[in-house]
Parts: structure tokens; C-alpha cells; sequence
């Protein structure tokens, strides 16, 4: 069975969630998605554009699902609702409340085994308000964690406060692409689909870029593959022991004996190692970005050389 992608909409209070869930919802784009949304009451839906209901699922007629969650052990439940209904739409994406840390969202994907063997983590996408943008406290942590920073209002700034607020959001996240926006309206072929983990072969970014002084990211690449038992015990005790302060390590890698690339995500103390498509005749180089606050280069470098395989096979 296909796994369903899912994506994690986040952003602070006012950065346009509301405006492009209502655009995804109400617009004709062509995809089928399930929406999860945590503050159903925002949602603007015109009336004729629900089919029916089943329950807190409303389906519409342009393809989506639109349903309701205000906690972890909602989301569950929405989702196994959802996943017994896999013909209505082909991805999910996850709304969080504007004042949230997405963390815990981000985790729910990782706890239950009957949703992390039918979903993918397929990215998180946050959204900043150039207008407003106060990259403090809640807002750090949504930014430090994504996949995709998507900077709106763009057309409300001038080039010189537009370029400040992006190198305060690349201080923070090395590696995720900003996209500009008007009113929320990107192109969803941007945010949706986009296997942030796979499309990194291409776009997996480690230059080095200044940080803040309580949030920094460390970039690892190893042309030999790693030894997978020793690299999941490496990587289970490091969690153990610093998932406090590791808020995010994503990557590409190469397993000895395994033909297939295998994507790392985690998030604080949760760990998924997933398989994805077969390196073919390209190159086998592993990459990893940490981020998170008082990051040893040193000893993760050490640790992680000490899990490469004896031989490049």
C-alpha cells in the first residue's frame, strides 16, 4: 500500500495559514487533499461547496476533504478516519495553531504504527508575515523546524526590510528554501508533493551561513556509506541523551548492503529511518544537517565516523 504524503503547515498568528487553507479548499487545483484543520471556526467555506458529511469529515466539491482536530489524541483520530477513506484524496496536510511549537504534530506521525506504515512525513512548510514578523519564542521554533519558510505579505515591505527579514530566517534554518508570497497564493506544486527529503538530492544545501547564538545547524557529508546497526545505536543514544537540545536532524544516507537511499528525520526524540528510491548510478554520499542549541561539531563528527561501514559496498 502507498503511503499517503503529509504535509505540516505551521506559522505564527496572522502569517496567512487561514488564507491559503481557504485558497486550497475552495479553488480547483487539480489535487485531491485531505485537510486537518486545528481552528475549524476560521475556515471560510461557502456552503455549496459541501458535498456531504460524515462525522467532523466535510467533503467538497473540488476534491478535498476538510475535517477538525484540537489535540494529539484528536489528530489520531481524525487520521484513522481518514485512513479508512484513502479513495477521497491522494495527501494530507495538517494545520497547527498559530501559537504552537509544530514539534508535537510533527511527532504524532512518528508514535502510532498504523499511521507511520500509511503516511510520509512529506514536509513541513512555515509561513512567515514580512509585515510583522516577530522571530522570537513560538515563531523560532516553527521556523527552525521547516522544510519550506513560505514569506508572505511580501507586497506590504520594501526590499530592504524584506531582505533583512530573510537572512533573520537563514540565521535561523540553513537549508530550507523561502518562497515569496502575496495573500497567501503560491504555487501548491511548491509545498505539496514535494518529498523535501528525496528533492534534497538536488537542492540539500551546506553552506555555511552565520547563526543565533541559541540556535545553530551542523552539516555532515560522508562519501562512505554507513554501517546501519551501528549508526541506529549511535543515533538512539545521542537522542537519549541530548533530544533536548537536537530540535531537528534531517538526511539523505547511504547504508552498506542496501541499494536503496534511506531518509533520517527526526524530531526532539523521535527517530523514523525510511527507504526511498534506489541511488542507480549516482554517486553514494551521505547527508545530515542537525539543528538545534549548544551543538558539539566535534563529537557528532566523531560519532558519526565511527558509524561508517569498514568497505564502500
Amino acid at each position: 500500500m502507498n503511503q499517503v504524503p503529509v504535509t505540516i503547515l505551521t506559522g505564527f498568528l496572522g502569517a496567512g495559514k487561514t488564507t491559503l487553507l481557504n485558497y486550497i479548499l475552495t479553488e480547483r487545483h487539480g489535487h485531491r487533499i485531505a485537510v486537518i484543520e486545528n481552528e475549524f471556526g476560521e475556515i471560510n467555506i461557502d456552503s455549496e461547496l459541501v458535498l456531504s458529511s460524515d462525522e467532523e469529515i466535510f467533503e467538497l466539491t473540488n476534491g478535498c476533504v476538510c475535517c477538525v482536530a484540537t489535540a494529539r489524541a484528536d489528530l489520531l483520530r481524525i487520521l484513522e478516519k481518514l485512513l479508512a477513506r484513502r479513495e477521497k484524496y491522494d495527501h494530507i496536510l495538517v494545520e497547527t495553531s498559530g501559537l504552537a511549537d509544530p514539534t508535537p504534530v510533527a511527532q504524532t506521525f512518528f508514535v502510532n504504527e498504523k499511521v507511520m506504515t500509511q503516511t510520509a512525513l512529506d514536509a513541513i512548510v512555515t509561513m512567515v508575515d514580512a509585515r510583522h514578523a516577530d522571530l522570537t519564542h513560538e515563531a523560532v521554533n516553527q521556523v527552525v523546524i521547516a522544510d519550506r519558510i513560505i514569506m508572505n505579505k511580501v507586497d506590504l515591505v520594501d526590499d530592504a526590510r524584506l531582505g533583512e527579514l530573510e537572512a533573520g530566517v537563514r540565521r535561523l534554518n540553513a537549508t530550507a528554501p523561502i518562497l515569496r508570497s502575496s495573500h497567501a497564493r503560491v504555487d501548491l506544486e511548491n509545498i505539496l508533493g514535494i518529498g523535501a527529503f528525496h528533492a534534497q538530492r538536488a537542492t540539500f544545501s551546506l553552506d555555511d551561513h552565520a547563526h543565533d547564538p541559541s540556535l545553530e545547524s551542523e552539516s555532515f557529508v560522508f562519501e562512505r556509506p554507513f554501517d546501519r546497526s551501528r549508526f541506529e545505536m549511535f543515533l538512539k543514544q545521542l537522542l537519549e541523551e541530548r533530544g533536548d537540545d537536537i530540535v531537528r536532524l534531517k538526511g539523505i544516507l547511504a547504508m552498506r548492503g542496501e541499494p536503496r537511499r534511506v531518509v533520517l528525520q527526526c524530531v526532539r526524540r523521535l527517530m523514523e529511518l525510511r527507504a526511498a528510491d534506489a541511488w542507480g548510478a549516482e554517486k553514494r554520499v551521505s547527508k545530515l544537517v542537525f539543528i538545534g542549541r549548544t551543538l558539539d561539531r566535534a563529537a557528532l563528527e566523531a560519532g558519526l565516523s565511527g558509524c561508517l561501514a569498514a568497505s564502500s559496498t
